[in-house]
């Protein structure tokens, strides 16, 4: 049985905002506190820990949802999700940041994370902001994240640094406090699109984490520590849902418009048109691969099925076709409805520039097929 939380309703609510939020270039405030109301920010979060007790299963076809009312909103809730499925990977390994993760989840905390560093290729895999030692067991991180999403709202954020301090470097995972300080927030997102989502650059300035806000100190680079796994499987998994559901609703808005669209040459509706309804026939069949296979890396996540090493190219490869496939669909659609939806005015325009923004977030289509090639043929000699 799929469990929903986001009522038509919402959503309808939700999808008027859109293309205002996006037009005004205005923050997806409103969009929060909507879903806060509706419980949806806690609905990731275990029963036990007073959530709503949703599958990662679940809240695929929920983002999937409601990114075909409000990609922005979709990609900014993401990172929220992405932290408390980190959460839940950490309380099911028995580490205590889970369960404070969750708890605050519960409580209504909004998290966000800081891991993407300019110029870094490394991403997740190894920061150059530094994190120092400081009091019992806590650390002071300095250093620029970008891409935070939800900068302008979050009251958690979980980041990640470098420490030197014994030789060997080491990387920190951290909840940072935002009543705590030590960050400042540079008011630079002003994208081709996902306007709506906040995603300002942080600055970190000796921000302190106290001891029982470490989630864990590992060495850099792909690792099994659920604090990392956690990241990567959440992101590249819910990644893929919201660019599904992008792609989607495009198809969707494709048909409701060619249905309406009439040939003066043939006298007749482009829907009869045998070329127009190829192409988005293509379109359809190519979305129809996507949703049964981001609905089993989700229920394989959720089922702690062992993929061994093969978890983090699967999942990268889903991120990548689901991107690619999304913004194929949005493509097509513009294609097949002419003109007017190259307007601004126009839903595919604010689509095709939305689905964009998958093209620059990891893992990227280089890197994925880095890995693949790895499965394939052992490292390069």
């Amino acid at each position: 049985m799929t469990i929903q939380v986001l009522t038509d309703e919402i959503l309808t609510t939700i999808h008027q905002r859109a293309a205002l939020n996006d037009a005004a270039h205005e923050f997806c405030q409103a969009d929060l506190q909507t879903l806060a109301e509706a419980g949806y920010l806690r609905a990731f979060v275990p029963k036990k820990y007073g959530g709503g007790g949703l599958s990662l299963e679940a809240i695929v076809g929920e983002q999937i949802r409601l990114a075909m009312a409000a990609p922005a909103t979709a990609l900014a809730v993401n990172m929220h999700h992405i932290v408390v499925g980190v959460g839940r990977m950490l309380d099911e390994a028995g580490l205590a940041g889970g369960k404070k993760i969750l708890e605050d989840a519960a409580a209504g905390h909004l998290f966000a994370f800081g891991i993407s560093e300019p110029s870094n290729d490394l991403v997740l895999f190894g920061s150059i902001t530094e994190a120092k030692p400081v009091g019992d067991g806590g650390y002071a991180f300095s250093g620029t994240k970008i891409f935070t999403s939800l900068a302008p709202a979050w009251t958690r954020l979980l980041t990640f640094g470098r420490d030197d301090s014994q030789g060997e470097p080491m990387s920190v995972f951290a909840i940072l406090h935002r009543e705590d300080g030590g960050f400042d927030m540079k008011e630079d997102w002003d994208a081709l699109g996902m306007r709506a989502t906040g995603s300002h650059t942080t600055k970190l300035r000796e921000a302190v984490a106290k001891k029982d806000q470490i989630l864990a100190r590992i060495e850099p680079g792909p690792n099994a520590h659920p604090v990392v796994w956690g990241i990567f499987s959440h992101f590249e998994i819910l990644l893929a849902a919201c660019y599904t559901g992008v792609g989607k609703r495009a198809l969707e808005v494709g048909v409701q418009t060619v249905k309406n669209r009439d040939s003066v040459k043939n006298q007749t509706s482009y829907a009869n048109n045998p070329d127009i309804r190829w192409r988005l026939a293509d379109a359809a069949i190519q979305m129809d691969g996507i949703y049964p296979q981001l609905t089993l890396a989700a229920r394989d996540l959720d089922s702690g099925v062992d993929r061994g090493a093969l978890w983090m190219p699967m999942v990268s490869a889903l991120k990548v076709r689901a991107t690619e496939t999304a913004k194929n669909t949005v493509e097509a659609a513009l294609r097949a409805c002419g003109g007017r939806s190259y307007y601004n005015t126009h839903e595919l325009s604010r689509l095709y520039r939305d689905v964009l923004a998958g093209l620059f977030q990891p893992s990227d289509d280089e890197s994925t097929h880095g890995a693949w090639a790895n499965v394939l043929f052992g490292p390069i000699q």
